[in-house]
């Protein structure tokens, strides 16, 4: 497996993962989201091959406190339960830490809830996530 940035003949491939894996407006919010992203920092959305194919997608953003949060992970079905989703947390994070954020947020809603214990193979524990009741969105700094 290969984790690397996010380049932009990626794009078609990373729209088909996120409307296989999402639900179709948690796909919306995320294209909307990945779109915004990429206009701000292409550096924090991070993809996952496996031989050659691309397996799953982090996208992350960096608020104007110095913040960093994991916006949304998916892993297409054929490669889930591999630790995919586990590389490519740990590969964000360490982008966030060479970035020198302040403090890493894993926000939760109610299309994220499931994968908690993604997060908490990663070394993420409980005390570290922070429920949001309205959408999740990309900060722009």
């Amino acid at each position: 497996m290969l984790v690397r940035s996010f380049q932009l003949s990626d794009y078609a491939a990373i729209t088909n993962l996120l409307e296989e894996v999402l639900s179709e407006s948690c796909a919306e919010e995320t294209m909307e989201a990945f779109a915004k992203q990429l206009s701000l920092d292409s550096d924090l959305i991070l993809v996952a091959l496996m031989d050659g194919e691309i397996a799953g997608v982090v996208i992350g953003t960096i608020d104007h406190r110095d913040e960093g949060y994991y916006y949304r992970i998916a892993v297409s079905r054929q490669f889930q339960r591999q630790g995919i989703g586990r590389q490519l947390i740990q590969m964000l994070k360490r982008r966030f830490v060479q970035r020198k954020v302040k403090k890493i947020h894993i926000t939760v809603d109610q299309h994220n809830e499931p994968i908690l214990p993604v997060y908490e193979s990663a070394g993420y524990a409980p005390a570290d996530f922070s429920r949001s009741y309205r959408h999740l969105r990309i900060v722009s700094g």
